[in-house]
């Protein structure tokens, strides 16, 4: 959802469609820098939520951060941008920010996956009593990208510290690039038991219903509006 001319026009615009929850960029999502939230816009953030009563509302990251760069100087960036995403959810009262894990950039699943654990972990000691929670988010494995696999997003959870600080959002477009086929009912509640058996369902908390332009196992990730793609 738009957060053109401040972030609470979101929750005007979600309650114009009628949603019961939204989800927004707190800033630019192409963008490192952002100018701090004002206490004035804070206030009216957390004022029309509540009287839209649009709830839960999550935010997503840039889509310039990349916490699984073996590159010191893009890890060392992607981590504070990271951590003023959080500190902007939690001054707004957001649940969830929903983030794509990262890169590894040809250096291997193993030390991308260790380096994304390792920032969470520095992220969650600079957060001490924030109630925002990461949403690790299910990708296609496009390039380098970790995430496709549940087994790596559950990698990612055992090696961080503060695992009840971890949530999980699955992306419908990108499980089913990955591999995941939730083309029926039967393959929806195969994927979804698999997800519960390696990640675990209580971890799930954040669901993004796309359909996808490339075809199953394509491993691109690609959205299409529901109905109009391959999964149909």
């Amino acid at each position: 959802m738009s957060i053109a001319g401040g972030v609470f026009n979101s929750l005007i615009s979600g309650q114009e469609l009628g949603c019961t929850t939204i989800q927004i960029f707190t800033k630019s999502n192409n963008q490192w820098k952002a100018r701090p939230l004002t206490a004035p816009e804070i206030s009216e953030f957390r004022t029309k939520q509540k009287e839209t009563q649009i709830s839960p509302v999550v935010a997503h990251d840039s889509y310039l951060i990349n916490i699984a760069s073996p590159d010191k100087a893009l890890q060392k960036k992607s981590r504070e941008a990271l951590l003023i995403e959080l500190q902007r959810c939690e001054a707004l009262g957001i649940s969830h920010l929903v983030m794509h894990p990262g890169s590894h950039v040809g250096t291997g699943e193993k030390e991308g996956i260790k380096r994304i654990a390792e920032a969470l972990n520095w992220l969650h000691s600079q957060t001490k009593d924030f109630k925002v929670q990461i949403a690790l988010e299910t990708t296609a494995g496009q390039g380098t990208n970790l995430g496709y696999r549940f087994e790596q997003i559950a990698k990612m959870i055992e090696l961080t510290e503060q695992k009840n600080r971890l949530a999980v959002c699955l992306d419908t477009c990108h499980v089913f690039a990955a591999g995941y086929d939730i083309r029926t009912q039967a393959g929806c509640e195969k994927t979804i038991s698999e997800f519960d058996k390696i990640v675990g369902l209580e971890k799930l908390k954040v669901i993004h219903f796309n359909d996808s332009v490339k075809d199953f196992g394509s491993r691109v990730d690609r959205h299409e509006h529901i109905g109009k793609g391959k999964i149909g």
